[in-house]
């Protein structure tokens, strides 16, 4: 009996001394980096290549921006909504002294983004100082899902530095119509 006991003890001892000299073993071996490593040293790479692109891209754009249209001469048209109830727009054209210098087609979703208060960058030209006209026409579903195609016309003055013309559709409460406004800000 003392034997068998004392074998069990013995095999215990020599358990326990086994799993303490593998412990250690793991603790002693050196700490291997991780399989994916070195794919997030290169996905870190690209990312900072990628914000180095686009800050190149801004500079490049703002530089083609004043080259081409220098501050003295240039004019800059914007279309914005103001609630858009009675009206869906699906296109505009613009003229500038006779001459048709923009026209865009629009999806629902950029009719969404004006109905919720966003602008539209439609033009940017140069123009040498002195009087233009500007006619910008408006075609697409009126009051009660009629086909509606409306016009504006602004005279304006041009000096010296930038011009900045504003081409508003809002909803006449009043009229039940909408109404389409330009005006030049000052």
């Amino acid at each position: 009996m003392a034997t068998a006991s004392g074998g069990i003890l013995l095999s215990a001892a020599c358990l326990l001394g086994g799993l303490a000299s593998a412990q250690e073993s793991e603790a002693e071996a050196p700490l291997s980096p991780p399989a994916d490593a070195p794919l997030k040293a290169i996905d870190q790479e690209v990312q900072d290549l990628k914000s180095e692109v686009l800050a190149l891209n801004r500079d490049l754009f703002i530089l083609e921006e004043e080259l081409l249209f220098p501050a003295n001469t240039q004019v800059t048209v914007f279309l914005s909504f103001d609630v858009g109830t009675y009206f869906a727009l699906d296109g505009v054209e613009l003229e500038v002294d006779g001459k048709q210098v923009a026209s865009h087609l629009y999806t629902q979703r950029e009719v969404d983004a004006l109905v919720r208060g966003g602008v539209q960058k439609l033009f940017v030209g140069n123009l040498r100082a002195g009087e233009h006209e500007l006619v910008a026409r408006f075609t697409g579903k009126g009051p009660h899902g009629r086909d509606y195609r409306r016009g504006t016309t602004l005279e304006f003055e041009k000096g010296l530095g930038t011009r900045y013309v504003e081409l508003q559709i809002h909803d006449s409460e009043a009229k039940q119509q909408p109404e389409f406004v330009a005006r030049v800000w000052e």
